[in-house]
């Protein structure tokens, strides 16, 4: 049985109720017991939607998909410590955000939801948009107005219609929010996204034999990355699967850090703060809307935040392109708070993280 829970008063809504927020205005979580079943995933493709049953989407009929997921899992060196890297940038539209989006659409689909809206820097832009004209459902998409023009041309191809405005990204969610009589299909908002995010947490763990990272890395602006993969690694937790939780690191941008500030405050909420323009547009988030939610998950797994400066990401990012791997700059934050925490880190320890954007959708930056 699927419901959805407000996090702040603890209203309950049903599955089939279109809605992506409470009436009290607060957040709204998918409350729901994943089933694993070993035989018939050991007889489908690989990719994502091979764990069908731990997916919240009730006919597979409704499934709107490319066949995505299951992205390699290679090692990199760096400097002597091994980590172990999910290629997520080779998802269709170029980015993880297409984990989310494959099943946020396909319940949008579900619903009978014909017309959506969403906001994004870009990349979550481009997966609704591509998930939408594949299901031929009806996108708008707000974006700020330093959102990259490689991402707008990709979102525009895709046929949905792009809406520039003014400022930053809480600016474009605001405007994209005042439309009232259209769905919001908001990876941040909207639940759903998270629980197709959560499939890089079942992938890496099948890929290291059903074992546990002890660190999962990973970048840091709305979180949808890293609270799926909370979600992800609880599930498996409570099935008895892996043993263990792994420590959840976060990376944001020295330019914006709101969640690492917070952190080493010891507050549990976000405050507001005085950000500057990144590199890394897609953690670019002053306001996150699940910002107290990405402290908890890091907190409650013993985890940390790090922040990087933009000579640190310049530096990464073209470090990497000399080695052959052609990413956004979101991405390269985290081989920036790697290379600085090393040392740190035992030998022993399997370190894992993501690159989450293809280059190719941000070519100011080479």
């Amino acid at each position: 049985m699927v419901k959805l829970v407000c996090s702040s008063c603890q209203q309950c809504y049903s599955e089939n109720d279109p809605r992506w927020q409470c009436d009290c205005g607060g957040l709204l979580d998918v409350q729901f017991t994943p089933e694993f079943d070993a035989d018939k995933m050991q007889h489908r493709p690989f990719t994502m939607w091979r764990y069908r049953e731990a997916i919240p989407v009730l006919h597979d009929s409704n499934i709107v998909s490319f066949y995505e997921g299951f992205t390699p899992l290679i090692d990199i060196d760096m400097d002597g410590l091994t980590v172990k890297v999910k290629m997520d940038h080779l998802f269709p539209s170029g980015s993880f955000k297409d984990r989310g989006a494959s099943v946020l659409i396909s319940k949008v689909k579900e619903l009978g939801v014909h017309h959506v809206v969403e906001d994004s820097s870009g990349n979550a832009g481009a997966a609704i948009a591509a998930y939408c004209a594949r299901a031929r459902i009806e996108c708008d998409i707000y974006v700020s107005s330093f959102a990259s023009p490689e991402k707008l041309r990709h979102i525009e191809s895709m046929g949905a219609r792009v809406h520039k405005v003014p400022g930053s990204r809480e600016d474009a969610a605001e405007a994209a929010q005042a439309s009232r009589t259209v769905y919001y299909a908001s990876h941040a908002w909207n639940p759903y996204f998270l629980h197709g995010t959560k499939t890089l947490a079942y992938e890496m763990c099948e890929q290291l034999d059903w074992r546990a990272p002890d660190r999962l890395v990973v970048p840091v602006g709305n979180g949808t990355l890293l609270l799926g993969a909370f979600i992800g690694f609880t599930e498996l937790l409570n099935a008895g699967i892996i043993d263990k939780m792994p420590k959840l690191i976060a990376v944001q941008t020295a330019n914006c850090a709101p969640c690492a500030e917070a952190f080493r405050k010891g507050k549990d909420d976000i405050s507001a703060i005085d950000s500057k323009p990144t590199l890394a547009e897609g953690i670019a988030v002053a306001q996150p809307v699940r910002g107290s939610q990405i402290i908890s998950a890091v907190r409650n797994t013993d985890g940390d935040f790090l922040t990087v400066s933009e000579n640190d990401i310049k530096e990464w990012l073209h470090h990497l392109y000399r080695r052959g791997y052609y990413i956004e700059p979101t991405s390269a934050v985290v081989f920036a708070a790697l290379s600085r925490c090393g040392q740190k880190i035992a030998k022993n320890e399997v370190i894992v993280t993501v690159i989450t954007g293809h280059g190719l959708k941000t070519q100011k930056y080479t």
